[in-house]
């Protein structure tokens, strides 16, 4: 390949990414010059369990995710989850980030996770409902429509105490966040 081509390559990369972000799609180069959008309802499979599956209550949960797409996509930081009418979103233990700053890629059918802790040991209120939002590449932007999350229980016992871990492809990495507490 000579000098010009490696140039217009490198110059049609970067308007891509200029076209993609000014269009509000997130999205990432990626080491072969191709970009790698944001993750949005529209490709993923999401559920989400109790842990450990024969426990009596709901107390931790397990998010997961899945490229039901055909092109790799990336989850960015972790996700926004509200439970119910609650007033805000679960808010993040920073210290589950395994890999600060790198978004978890997910390829068609892999799958990503995070662990949700529903409460502690505070007032609680019932929650019959799990809405999930991604964010977008940049910090404070989303990607895509809030996804209803299906409920593992008929009612989540829910309070301010909720924490919410990173994306991460490894699910007990997210759940021993959680599970101690």
């Amino acid at each position: 390949m000579n000098v010009k081509s490696v140039a217009a390559r490198r110059v049609a990369v970067a308007a891509g990414l200029v076209l993609a972000l000014g269009c509000g799609v997130a999205a990432q180069a990626s080491p072969t010059g191709g970009t790698v959008a944001a993750c949005s309802q529209e490709v993923l499979g999401v559920s989400a369990v109790k842990e450990p599956a024969d426990s009596k209550d709901a107390r931790h949960l397990l998010l997961t995710v899945q490229n039901a797409g055909d092109k790799k996509c990336n989850l960015y930081r972790y996700p926004l989850v509200r439970l119910g009418a609650g007033r805000t979103t679960a808010p993040v233990i920073k210290e589950s980030d395994p890999n600060p700053g790198v978004p978890v890629t997910l390829a068609p059918g892999e799958e990503a996770y995070a662990a949700l802790l529903v409460n502690g040991p505070m007032d609680e209120y019932e929650a019959k409902s799990i809405t999930l939002s991604l964010q977008g590449r940049k910090p404070g932007s989303s990607a895509g429509k809030p996804i209803d999350v299906p409920m593992p229980v008929d009612t989540l016992y829910a309070n301010d105490g909720q924490r919410v871990t990173y994306w991460t492809t490894a699910p007990g990495y997210a759940l021993d966040f959680i599970m101690s507490k």
